[in-house]
C-alpha cells in the first residue's frame, strides 16, 4: 500500500463519510448565536465547570461572547479555583529539547519551513543528544523533556525512537545524588498506526501534535499544497491514531494568531470532544502558543489575527473552564511578565531554562540566534530563578513522573483528576521531588525559600491525609538522606 492510500485508510477509521469533526459554519453560527449572553446563564456555565464537567460548544461560545468586565473577573476566579481543585498548587516544569530543524513542509509562519534559506539546519547525532541531556538532567535538574523533531527523513520514526532511548539512558552524578530524565514527551509529525506503535514501545510519555489552526481555509493558506502538512485530516486525526496505537496521553494545541482566537478555542474543544467520543478520554494537556518573531518569516508581521494580552488571558481562562480536567501548558514564548499574569488562570505546566537552538544546551551559549531557532523566546530565565519566583508566590514545583510509571495514565488519570483524588497523589510526590531537586540543584537562596514552602505543604499533608502521613514522612526522610526517585 502506497503512502497516500495508507493515509486515506487511516483517516477513514475516524472520519465519518469523509467529513471531519470541525464544521466551520457551525462554529461561526455558535459564536454568532451566543452574543450578549445573559449574566445568569454565564453563572450557570461557571458552576458547571466548577463541578469539573466539560462544557458543550454552545456554553463555551457563550463564555467567548462575554463583554462585561465583572463577569470576566468571575470567569478568571473560576479558572483559578478549577485548577486548585484538580491540580492543587503544583506547577510542573519541563524543558524542550530540539533535535532537528530540517523539515519537508513549508508552513508560512515557521522559520523551519523548507524554503527558508536563512535557517542554519542541523540534526543532532545521538552522542549530541546525550550531551544535551547531560546538561538538562545533570546540571539544571530537569526530570521531563519535550523532544521536538522536524518532519523530514533525517528525523524519521527510527531516529526518534533511538533519540528517546538515548535520553532515558543518561544518568549523571550531582552534588548529592544523580540526575536523569524520567519522562520523554514528543512533539513530532503525525505518524501512521504502525509507527505510533513503535513510539509506544520506546516509552514515549505524551504525544503532542498541534493542529495549528482549525479553520479549514486558513489551514490551506498557511500550509501550501504539495506538502505533507497540507493534508488537514491526516494531521487532525494524528492523536486518534496515537490512542488507537496504545499511547495513553495525547496533547492538543493551536497556534494563536493564525485565525480568530475564539474560533481556535472552539476547535480545541471540538477536538477534545471527538477524542472523548472515540476513546472515552480527552487530551492530557492543551497548549496555546502565540505567534512569535522568527527569522525571515514575514507572515508573522502580516497576520490580521494577532492576539492581544487581554484576549490571551481570556482564551486561557475559557479553555480552563471548557476542558477542566486537562493540563494546560504555558511556554517560554511568552515574557516573564505575561507568564506571571496568566499563571493563576489555570496553568499547570511551564518550561524554564529554555533554549531552542539545535544543540544550544551543550554549546552553552546564552543568547538567542534567530537563524538557529524556530522562533524567538520571551522568557529565558533559569529554572532556579523560575522556581524561586514560583515558591514566593505559593506554588510548589513538581518534578513528579510517578503516575506515568504506576499506570495512572489514560482513563485512569482522567477519572482521578475529575474526582479530585489525583491532587493528593500529586501533592505527596510533588513535595518529595521538590525536596530532591532543592538538595541536588538549587541555589542557597532558592533552597531556603523552597524549604519554607515545603514546611507548609507537609503541615497540610499531615492534616488532610493523616493515614498516609507516616509513610510519607518516612520517604521524605529517606530523600533527605540521599535516596532518589521515591514516589507514591
Amino acid at each position: 500500500m502506497n503512502s497516500i492510500a495508507l493515509m486515506e485508510k487511516e483517516i477513514e477509521m475516524f472520519a465519518k463519510n469523509g467529513t471531519d469533526f470541525i464544521d466551520d459554519a457551525l462554529i461561526q453560527r455558535q459564536l454568532g448565536g451566543n452574543e450578549r449572553p445573559v449574566r445568569q446563564r454565564i453563572r450557570d456555565i461557571i458552576q458547571k465547570s466548577l463541578s469539573i464537567e466539560r462544557l458543550e460548544p454552545e456554553e463555551t461560545a457563550a463564555l467567548l461572547n462575554v463583554t462585561d468586565t465583572e463577569i470576566w473577573n468571575d470567569i478568571f476566579e473560576a479558572a483559578s479555583k478549577i485548577k486548585k481543585t484538580v491540580y492543587d498548587n503544583r506547577i510542573v516544569t519541563f524543558a524542550p529539547l530540539y533535535c532537528s530543524s530540517y523539515c519537508v513542509n513549508n508552513c508560512l509562519y515557521c522559520a523551519f519551513r523548507s524554503d527558508n534559506k536563512d535557517e542554519k539546519r542541523r540534526v543532532l547525532s545521538f552522542d549530541e543528544i546525550r550531551k544535551e541531556t547531560e546538561v538538562l538532567a545533570g546540571e539544571i535538574g530537569h526530570k521531563r523533556l519535550i523532544a521536538v523533531f522536524g518532519e523530514h527523513p533525517l528525523s524519521d520514526i527510527n531516529y526518534i525512537t533511538e533519540a528517546i532511548s538515548t535520553i532515558y539512558n543518561v544518568r549523571v552524578k550531582t552534588r548529592t545524588g544523580y540526575g536523569n530524565i524520567r519522562r520523554v514527551n514528543v512533539n513530532a509529525a503525525p505518524f501512521s498506526l504502525d509507527e505510533l506503535k513503535l513510539l509506544k514501545q520506546a516509552g514515549i510519555g505524551t504525544y503532542q501534535v498541534f493542529h495549528e489552526t482549525y479553520h479549514h481555509g486558513t489551514y490551506s493558506k498557511v500550509h501550501p499544497k504539495g506538502t505533507i502538512k497540507s493534508n488537514y485530516a491526516w494531521r487532525l486525526y494524528a492523536l486518534h491514531r496515537a490512542q488507537e496505537a496504545g499511547i495513553d496521553d495525547v496533547a492538543i494545541g493551536a497556534l494563536f494568531g493564525l485565525y480568530d482566537w475564539r474560533f481556535e478555542v472552539m476547535g480545541l474543544l471540538y477536538h477534545a470532544i471527538d477524542l472523548e467520543k472515540h476513546f472515552g478520554i480527552g487530551p492530557h494537556t492543551i497548549s496555546f502558543p502565540r505567534l512569535e518573531p522568527a527569522a525571515n518569516t514575514p507572515f508573522i508581521g502580516e497576520t490580521q489575527y494577532k492576539v492581544s494580552d487581554e484576549d490571551f488571558n481570556k482564551l486561557v481562562a475559557v479553555l480552563r473552564l471548557s476542558i477542566p480536567y486537562s493540563g494546560m501548558i504555558l511556554t517560554a514564548r511568552e515574557t516573564a511578565k505575561i507568564r506571571r499574569q496568566v499563571l493563576p488562570l489555570g496553568v499547570t505546566q511551564i518550561d524554564a531554562s529554555t533554549k531552542i537552538g539545535i544543540g544550544a544546551y551543550s554549546d552553552r551559549y546564552h543568547g538567542q540566534e534567530a537563524e538557529r531557532q524556530q522562533f524567538m523566546l520571551g522568557d529565558t530565565r533559569s529554572l532556579d530563578e523560575v522556581i524561586r519566583e514560583l515558591a514566593k508566590s505559593g506554588y510548589i514545583t513538581s518534578f513528579c513522573t510517578a503516575g506515568y510509571r504506576c499506570s495512572r495514565t489514560g482513563k485512569c488519570i482522567m477519572d482521578l483528576l475529575k474526582s479530585g483524588k489525583e491532587r493528593w497523589f500529586c501533592k505527596l510526590n510533588a513535595v518529595l521531588t521538590f525536596q530532591e531537586w532543592l538538595n541536588d540543584f538549587a541555589s542557597p537562596e532558592t533552597k531556603a525559600i523552597g524549604e519554607k514552602l515545603i514546611t507548609k505543604e507537609i503541615d497540610e499533608i499531615k492534616v488532610q491525609v493523616p493515614n498516609i502521613y507516616p509513610q510519607f514522612a518516612s520517604m521524605y526522610e529517606r530523600i533527605s538522606k540521599g535516596e532518589r526517585d521515591l514516589y507514591f
